[in-house]
């Protein structure tokens, strides 16, 4: 296993079947790592599934199992009793012809009855909850979302068992740069999921589920509902891979810091392009996902001007050190 795990050196020299070997070897630890997640994750399914549901408006009512509609709690039909008795015996005490005892009686209840009211909630919150169709749903819905959770999870293991495989067709000069690549593109794509989770999904499904809400029954169809997260989930992480990807196109040349400087417009209409291609055509989560690759947009631009001038700053000491060596160093 220690021999699997390491990347084979540039100057190790393997033949097809080594390199067959070497393959099925890693697809096995993937199979392996995403195998164990998937259980951990299938274990803990109430968990990952109330964490989705966060994302859900909160209701001040409770529903009935018949299905009839909304109606209050008992806490919320006590308040309203306590509330209810409490104007009657301040009407009471008012009446006329009664004595001062029983308009201080009166009173007295009429004040008990409203400190026990306040006592007891007005309403009661309660989160909604997506709900299935068909009669196996529940299943496969749970299956489907333990797998993603344990492809999330897995991620960072499946891109160094992709490195480790590619690695020795590296030289040592390009290992230098692939390395912090593959160590900085998992930890994007998790800020990525989290950025999704925290910021983008709960305005976007307080706005779609909330938007004429008035007009219509409201109901959350779980496998939909969790798809619609997951992928957009998925899709945000993948596209703040955005710097790791113009960096690239830099270093063989496409690109450079100036290209992106003069041709902004067109770039940001890309990144509005992309938006728009991602889960939700409101324009409120386009918005916020917008905003994330337009920051990494300008973020890229600055780190592409300062490869620039370490590549500019490189060409020149290497030219001066040719100089020195008594070479041209315009040949």
């Amino acid at each position: 296993m220690p021999k699997v795990l390491r990347p084979i050196g540039h100057e190790d020299r393997l033949s097809i079947v080594d390199h067959l070997d070497e393959l099925r070897s890693r697809l096995i630890i993937c199979l392996v790592a995403l195998l164990v997640a998937f259980g951990v994750c299938w274990w803990q399914n109430h968990a990952l599934l109330n964490l989705l549901n966060r994302a859900l408006p909160h209701n001040s009512s409770v529903t009935t199992s018949q299905g009839l509609g909304s109606v209050p709690s008992q806490a919320v039909v006590a308040r309203n009793f306590y509330l209810s008795q409490a104007a009657a015996d301040r009407l009471a005490a008012t009446s006329p012809g009664l004595s001062d005892a029983a308009r201080q009686a009166y009173a007295r209840a009429a004040a008990n009855a409203q400190r026990a009211a306040l006592v007891l909630p007005d309403s009661v919150s309660t989160q909604e909850k997506p709900i299935t169709l068909g009669v196996g749903e529940p299943f496969t819905t749970t299956l489907t979302v333990a797998a993603y959770f344990a492809l999330l999870f897995t991620l960072p293991l499946l891109i160094y068992e992709a490195y480790a495989f590619v690695i020795p067709a590296l030289n040592p000069n390009e290992r230098r740069v692939a390395t912090p690549l593959m160590m900085v593109a998992p930890a994007l794509f998790l800020s990525g999921v989290v950025f999704a989770f925290v910021i983008v999904l709960p305005p976007a499904v307080h706005f779609l589920q909330g938007y004429n809400h008035e007009q219509f029954q409201v109901l959350v169809q779980a496998k939909q509902y969790y798809s619609f997260e997951i992928v957009t989930m998925l899709a945000i992480g993948l596209a703040f891979q955005l710097p790791l990807g113009l960096l690239g196109l830099h270093r063989i040349g496409i690109i450079n810091g100036s290209t992106l400087t003069r041709h902004w417009r067109y770039a940001l209409i890309i990144i509005a392009v992309i938006a728009a291609a991602m889960p939700g055509a409101d324009p409120v989560t386009t918005g916020l996902e917008t905003l994330p690759l337009v920051i990494l947009f300008l973020a890229s631009i600055v780190m592409l001007k300062f490869a620039d001038r370490r590549a500019a700053a490189r060409a020149a000491a290497e030219a001066q050190a040719s100089f020195g060596d008594g070479l041209d160093p315009t040949a």
